[in-house]
């Protein structure tokens, strides 16, 4: 319970955040179908309002996540996760309220998308054309054409708003098309609307008009062209512009992908399945059916002078016709004339069968559509789960709440999740990938994220530890590593200096060993075959460690100090490059690769044998120390 109390504000608090963030990508993304249109509030709230429900399943996986990291990072940092699992409560146990209730999330989330989201964009998308369709406010402004109005192009110099009066206007009317345009100047006018708003209604004083006519006779030159000129003192125009915002009907919507369930979406994907192998039958029916060689397909029979076709038309040679000698033996003018043929008839047929390729790929096109809004219904609620399985182990293993890291860390998870989606997606549209490929792509790719998390947190895994990749990188470039050892204030075992320097000298014995048995350098096929041995330099390696974690203990500063001039020895891969002599003896027959190792191994090899030669030094040492500290006692 406490858990869910942690989460649920958090969740509430993310949720809305995160659709607003998204409502504003939205409008910015729409603005110029709404700006300058005279769009009453309420119509743009109704929008929003939809677009709102549609932007749920966007919001609800980010939401989650950022909710999930935030409240866990929470518990760690206030270190009640740490009091939690020191009470016997493994995180996996504190998870599960929340597991419960982002299981039933995540089924509310598919009954969401199946019976909710499908009616909210269809009233979104029928809102939206209908708003692109209406024409935009009419706001002339001065000194420029204003090209709004179909038909039209109006210049005002100047603009009085208080009477609505407009001077010194010009007026381009091609509503006949440019070649018949009608230019008028005034002094002055006035513009208003007729009451059904269907009509502009323009009142013109003082002004001329010229107007091109159209001239039918025949033999009339450039210098016959007639046109008119008119001198008025008041002229009165009529101009269609609807200035009504008509919504558009749900119909057209409802009958897309986007407005159906998913009983409508498997119903309209078999149907389309049915068609496309129907068109696939018989397109191969009439591409096998094509006659050949020029040869009539059908016997056209004429009984009672009328035309009647009987069966299929069988040839019947006694043996094949030899095509080459055929054309070789014909006339130049036959030859080109048989290579026209065949050219002309196989481009008519290529032709012919790219178009029904088009076709068909045009109704695959909205299949996949179909398929794609089908397979979206299930991943919305498989991606809650996932992004909680990322933000809650996330969050106890990073113990940073607040909205600082968290924050940061959700943005960089959400942005790798949206770009493979979308990826995915237009791969599944496209039909380069297979649909269920394409859009599951993205809980394909973050599902083994969350379950490594998951099993790092609940076993208290350092996954964030620096300290732990920066040894692990040292070892793969095989930079020497610093002993750093402190003098104990307390030590609860003293050093007794018998077997302190018993340890020492079973730790020379095995160094002083190994050097008097690899005093040469290895050959390149002993290299590649035997290399140094593994188990030598490991029984090396954990005496020399015994013997610093014994000394530790000492209270002299001197045994401290000489203690952490051994080095740190590593077992690096080409001291032993390979276990099984058969695939040395292959990699050494690789040229150059084998030479290079070889030589990056010998290398190696070298430091080994010098820092056994230093720890062999250390040893002496150390025990002169320890027989040195028995004698001032």
């Amino acid at each position: 319970m406490f858990v869910l109390q942690t989460f649920l504000p958090l969740f509430l608090m993310t949720f809305f955040i995160c659709l607003f963030i998204v409502l504003m990508q939205f409008l910015w993304r729409y603005i110029n179908d709404l700006v300058g249109k005279g769009l009453d509030i309420s119509v743009i709230a109704e929008l929003f309002c939809y677009a709102a429900i549609s932007m749920v399943p966007m919001a609800l996986p980010l939401s989650i996540l950022l909710a999930s990291l935030m409240a866990f990072g929470n518990l760690g940092e206030h270190f009640e996760l740490t009091a939690m699992k020191s009470s016997g409560v493994s995180l996996l146990k504190v998870m599960s309220p929340l597991i419960v209730f982002l299981s039933l999330v995540s089924v509310g989330a598919f009954f969401f998308q199946n019976d909710v989201l499908p009616k909210s964009q269809v009233k979104m998308w029928s809102l939206l054309f209908s708003m692109r369709q209406k024409s935009p406010e009419l706001d002339i402004p001065e000194e420029a054409f204003y090209d709004q109005i179909q038909g039209y192009n109006l210049f005002v110099k100047k603009k009085n708003r208080e009477p609505g009066m407009m001077y010194d206007m010009m007026i381009y009317d091609v509503s006949n098309g440019y070649g018949y345009a009608n230019v008028m100047l005034a002094d002055s006018g006035k513009m208003s609307f007729t009451e059904d708003k269907k009509y502009l209604f323009l009142q013109l004083m003082h002004g001329e008009s010229f107007e091109d006519l159209k001239d039918d006779r025949p033999n009339r030159g450039n210098s016959g062209m007639l046109y008119r000129r008119e001198s008025f003192t008041e002229k009165e125009i009529l101009i269609p512009f609807d200035a009504n915002f008509n919504r558009m009907g749900d119909e057209t919507m409802r009958n897309q992908y986007i407005g159906k369930n998913l009983k409508e979406l498997n119903h309209t994907i078999d149907s389309v399945k049915v068609r496309i192998d129907s068109l696939g039958d018989e397109f191969t029916h009439s591409l096998r059916s094509e006659p050949l060689c020029g040869l009539p397909q059908r016997r056209v029979v004429y009984k009672d002078g009328e035309r009647t076709e009987e069966g299929i038309l069988q040839v019947e040679m006694p043996q094949p016709i030899d095509m080459d000698s055929v054309f070789a033996s014909s006339t130049p003018l036959q030859k080109r004339n048989f290579v026209e043929n065949a050219k002309n008839k196989a481009t008519r047929i290529k032709q012919n069968m790219e178009f029904r390729a088009y076709t068909i790929e045009d109704i695959g096109e909205t299949m996949r559509r179909h398929q794609i809004e089908l397979m979206k219904k299930f991943t919305l609620s498989f991606a809650c789960l996932i992004f909680f399985f990322i933000g809650a182990p996330l969050g106890a293993i990073i113990r940073k709440g607040g909205l600082g890291m968290p924050i940061v860390v959700s943005v960089l998870l959400f942005i790798i999740y949206y770009i493979i989606d979308n990826s995915g997606y237009k791969l599944a549209r496209d039909g380069h990938w297979a649909v269920w490929e394409g859009i599951w792509l993205s809980s394909e790719v973050l599902l083994p994220l969350g379950i490594f998390l998951t099993y790092k947190a609940i076993n208290d895994s350092a996954v964030f530890n620096p300290d732990a990749y920066r040894n692990f990188f040292r070892r793969i470039v095989g930079v020497q590593q610093v002993r750093n050892i402190v003098m104990k204030e307390v030590i609860m075992d003293d050093v007794v200096v018998a077997d302190a320097k018993a340890m020492i000298a079973d730790l020379r014995t095995d160094i002083e060993a190994f050097i008097n048995a690899h005093q040469k350098r290895q050959s390149y096929l002993k290299y590649w075959t035997r290399g140094y041995s593994r188990a030598e330099i490991d029984n090396i390696i954990t005496k020399m460690e015994s013997v610093v974690e014994y000394l530790e203990n000492s209270r002299s500063q001197l045994v401290i100090n000489k203690v952490m001039d051994y080095p740190c020895l590593r077992r690096l891969l080409f001291y032993y490059p390979v276990s099984n002599a058969k695939a040395g003896i292959a990699i050494a027959a690789i040229f150059p690769i084998g030479l290079i190792g070889y030589f990056i191994g010998i290398k190696c090899q070298n430091g080994l044998k010098r820092d056994m030669k230093t720890s062999l030094k250390v040893c002496d040492e150390l025990i002169s120390i320890l027989e040195k500290d028995i004698q001032d006692k």
